[in-house]
Parts: C-alpha cells; structure tokens; sequence
C-alpha cells in the first residue's frame, strides 16, 4: 500500500534511533536531541504498529466469513475494525505532516489597541482577560511583561509572557485583527459601534534561535514614567533598544532594575526577529498558494465579537458560534483553536496529495 510505503522511512529512523540510544555513545546535547526524536517518534510506531496489525486483522477476518461455526463472529469483528482502520490512516497521516518546529515554544503574547478610541482599549482589556482565562484551563503560567493602560482602565498595548506545555502551537492563530461590535458603555444613545483590536502570538526565541551583533543595536536609558508623565522613580533603569538593521524598538520601564528592564526588553526583541524571519519564509512558501489558516498576518481580520447577538465569528474557516460570554471567558476558546487546526491539517494533507 501506498500509506505503508511513506511509513517505511519513519520505522527505520526509529529504529535507528533506537540502536544508537543502546550503544550509549551519544552524549551532551546530541544525546538529548535523539532521546526527544525518539520519544516524539514512540506514538507515532504504536499507531503504525496498531494499524499494520489491524489490516492483518481484517484480511484473517474475511477469510474466515463464510466459516459455519465462526462467519458471525468474523463479520462482526470485521464491522467494528472497519471503523477504526480509517482512524488510524487519518492519525498516522497527521504525523506524515511536516512539523512546526515553533509548536513546543512558549510565546510571547502582544496586544494593542486599534481602531475605536477608549472603546478599542477596553476590548483590548477584554481579550487580555480572555487569554489569561484561557492560559489558567490549560495551566499555562501567564506574566504581564510591560502594559500601558488608557484613563478609563483599557489597555493601549500590553506584552505578555506564556509558558507551558505547546503554548505556540495552540495560539499562533491567534494573530491578527480582532473585531468587536457592541455598545460601549460611555454611549448614552445605545448604538452599536465597531472597535479592534490587534493580537501578535511570537514563538518565544531561544538564544541558539537568534544572533544580535552588538554593533546593530542602539540602547538607549532613561527614568520610568507613569500615568501622566511622572517619574516613578529617580533612577534611569527604564531601556529602549533599537535594531538598526530592522528598526525594531523595544522599551521596558517594567522593573525598577536597568538590568532586568535590558534583559526583558532583550528576550522581547530576539522573539520579534525570530518572528519575522518566519514570516519572511512563511512568504516565500506562499508565494504561490495564500493560505487562510495561521498565516499571521497581523493586518488580516480574522475574528469578529458581536456582543448584541452574542456571536463569534472567525472569518478564515467561516465558523460562528453563539456563545460570546464562554469564549471570552476563556473556555470557549478550545472549540475555535480545534477547528482551526483542523482545517490546516486539512490544507496541509492536501498539500502532500492524501
């Protein structure tokens, strides 16, 4: 078969792998590289492992059908096998799938005030909450990194931390324009008014990810301002670093430290260079085919709230659900992650003709 032939390279690397592990001659950070390949690799052989076993299954089945004494037995068997074979194709395809070797990154969550005054950064506000919910289900530890607020409690923008266990992999479709249509509190004639709001989720960059050479950055300290242009403190610990090569700035006025404001505001610009550096390829691989799912596009509106109908809309798969208050409470998120995986499964198995 076809599928079994693409399975062929999979069990001789793991096989492979699992010889080199014996001979205990890997050591350092070549031995921890193949001990992750090999674990990575472990339930994809027990699905093939499942699989083959379930078409051999089925071939001693059918021919024991027209047996007497055992052709009942058999047909149902066979009945219940013939369901789970087509599971097990699908589930060994997905791992046939090319990996995002960003999935197992922790993040770096952005979210900033757009278009809709006070109204677009108490959204802002609201989908930083929703977020926050949504990182708390999945135990994800979640840190406000710097956050600037507007007079009436909304955020203008805000950086945040997201550590955890697939944490990229989950809210990278989460990047883009973010919609609402409500009545804003401070509108006394009860009209509907549209605000946004834009969401930018960077896999946060590891130092082998990233080189800076020191001569193309311009660091830059001054004192911490708050609320209304006061200091709040008499030191110069606040940072701006620029990357004259890009443009990139990033300030951090966050800790009463110098250092610990450089090394934040540090951590945040290596995660926007990786970023777009995978933007730049992610270009060029679609260059001939736009791809809707994923594409983090920060310009492109991707979701849509509507409070009056409590509806949320993602524009990309065009999926609506009626349960506002849920999603952005953060436990309704999952439903709209899920399809949007899907669907780029979906995009991708075509893309490899299965």
């Amino acid at each position: 078969m076809e599928l079994l032939k693409k399975l062929a390279p999979i069990e001789a690397r793991y096989s492979e792998l699992s010889a080199l592990l014996s001979e205990g001659t890997a050591t350092g950070d070549k031995f921890v590289k193949m001990t992750k390949e090999y674990s990575d690799l472990t339930p994809v052989i027990e699905t093939i492992t499942a699989y083959k076993k379930a078409l051999t299954d089925k071939d001693d089945l059918e021919a024991m059908i027209d047996d007497p004494e055992m052709g009942e037995i058999a047909r149902e068997e066979l009945y219940e096998l013939n369901g789970q074979i087509p599971e097990l194709e699908h589930k060994i395809k997905l791992t046939l799938i090319p990996k995002d070797t960003d999935d197992d990154k922790n993040a770096i969550l952005e979210i900033r005030a757009g278009t809709g005054g006070d109204e677009a950064a108490l959204f802002a506000g609201n989908l930083l909450v929703m977020y926050k919910a949504y990182a708390l289900e999945r135990g994800w530890r979640f840190e406000i990194v710097e956050a600037t607020e507007n007079d009436i409690g909304g955020i203008k923008d805000v950086v945040v931390e997201i550590t955890g266990s697939d944490v990229f992999s989950r809210l990278k479709y989460e990047s883009g324009v973010h919609r609402v249509q409500r009545v804003p509190e401070t509108e006394a004639s009860g009209r509907v008014h549209t605000s946004a709001a834009t969401v930018a989720v960077l896999p946060e960059a590891e130092d082998v990810d990233v080189g800076i050479n020191e001569g193309d950055l311009r660091i830059d300290v001054y004192r911490s301002r708050g609320a209304g242009g006061q200091s709040v403190n008499t030191t110069d610990s606040a940072v701006r670093i620029t990357h004259l090569p890009t443009g990139l700035v990033v300030a951090m006025q966050d800790e009463r430290s110098q250092i610990k404001n450089r090394a934040k505001a540090m951590k945040i610009l290596k995660s926007r260079l990786y970023d777009l550096r995978r933007q730049e390829i992610a270009n060029e691989r679609a260059a001939d085919r736009k791809s809707q799912v994923g594409s983090g596009d920060r310009s492109e509106r991707i979701r849509t709230y509507n409070y009056p109908q409590s509806r949320v809309t993602d524009h990309r798969i065009n999926l609506t659900l009626y349960k506002i208050h849920e999603i952005m409470a953060g436990k309704g998120l999952d439903e709209i992650i899920d399809a949007l995986t899907t669907e780029e499964q979906a995009e991708k198995l075509a893309a490899l003709g299965m």
